[in-house]
C-alpha cells in the first residue's frame, strides 16, 4: 500500500500560496537535499485540478532540469470535469475517498502530494494523509490561502522528524494521529 505525503512550503503565519515570491532566497543545498530524498522516494504524485493544469501547462515544454522527472513519474489527478489528460502518464481519478484510498493500495510507495491546500485539507479529514512535511520559513507574508483557513477541523499530529536549516527555515515531518 502507498504512503500518501502532503508538502508545502510555508511562512510562520501559515500562507502556502505564491512560496514562488517568499521562499527562494531561503533556498539552498541543505533544503535541496531534504527536496531531492523526497523526490528519490516518489512512486506517484496525487493533484487537485489546480495544480495539475499549472504542471500540466509548464512541465511538458520545460527545459528545466527536473523536467524528465516530472514527465515521467505516474501522476493521479482528482478531478470530476477533466475527461482527457493530456500530460502523460496520467490518470484521472473521481474526488471521493473511495477512489483515494483505491490510489493507495494500488500503488507501492510513495505517492506525494504538493501545494494543494484544499485538497490536503479534505484528504486529512477523510484518514488519508499519512505525513504532512512542511519546510517552515523564517518570514510571514500577510495574506494568501493559509494551508489551515476558516473552519478547518482540528487535527491532532505527532511531531516524527524535525531539523533546522542554516537559513533559519525548520523541515517538520508531522503524521495524524488517530
Amino acid at each position: 500500500m502507498g504512503k500518501l505525503i502532503s508538502t508545502f512550503f510555508i511562512s510562520l503565519d501559515g500562507v502556502v500560496e505564491a512560496p514562488e515570491t517568499w521562499h527562494m532566497s531561503y533556498f539552498n543545498d541543505e533544503m535541496g537535499e531534504i527536496i531531492g530524498a523526497g523526490m528519490a522516494q516518489n512512486k506517484a504524485f496525487l493533484f487537485g485540478r489546480a495544480g495539475y493544469d499549472g504542471g500540466a501547462a509548464y512541465w511538458p515544454t520545460s527545459t528545466d532540469e527536473y523536467a524528465d522527472y516530472f514527465n515521467k513519474i505516474r501522476k493521479y489527478v482528482i478531478s470530476s470535469s477533466l475527461q482527457d489528460p493530456t500530460w502523460n502518464n496520467t490518470v484521472v481519478v473521481p474526488g471521493d475517498a473511495a477512489a483515494v484510498q483505491q490510489v493507495k493500495d494500488d500503488t507501492d510507495g510513495v505517492i506525494c502530494m504538493n501545494g494543494s491546500a484544499i485538497t490536503t485539507r479534505w484528504l486529512l479529514a477523510e484518514g488519508l494523509i499519512d505525513e504532512l512535511w512542511l519546510l517552515l520559513h523564517p518570514v510571514t507574508v500577510g495574506q494568501g490561502q493559509r494551508l489551515f483557513e476558516g473552519d478547518a477541523p482540528a487535527h491532532r499530529l505527532e511531531l516524527a522528524e524535525s531539523k533546522a536549516l542554516s537559513t533559519g527555515v525548520t523541515f517538520l515531518k508531522y503524521r495524524p494521529t488517530r
